[in-house]
């Protein structure tokens, strides 16, 4: 017999929304003297603070920002806002595993737009 999950939602969140949701279920596992916070629970806070750079309500708005750019779509975004790159080099390994690829205009209007942000 073979149980299978069904996908019920799927929602693209950046490394600082994570920090934002993980900093609260900490502050409710820590409330709780009878929960432990579970291995995988504290591997998962220490990484987003170390690399959550933005606060949550900047990376939203630099992933709508990016999305309202034709040539890039929100699971790009949000991976632009995780890396916030700072050159064209940076900036072309997001989109290595892409089908397509960005010419030098379309890189600078996208670097313009982290650059506001970084």
């Amino acid at each position: 017999m073979t149980i299978f999950k069904e996908k019920l939602d799927e929602e693209y969140v950046t490394t600082s929304e994570a920090k934002e949701i993980l900093v609260d279920i900490e502050a409710e596992r820590a409330d709780d003297e009878d929960r432990d916070l579970r291995y995988e629970l504290a591997r998962a806070i220490e990484h987003v603070n170390r690399f959550a750079h933005l606060d949550a309500e900047e990376s939203r708005e630099l992933v709508e920002e990016l999305t309202e750019l034709d040539q890039i779509d929100v699971p790009t975004a949000v991976k632009i806002a995780d890396l916030l790159p700072e050159d064209r080099t940076e900036l072309r390994s997001v989109f290595a595993q892409e089908r397509y690829s960005l010419d030098g205009d379309e890189l600078d209007d996208v670097l313009n737009v982290v650059a506001k942000y970084a």
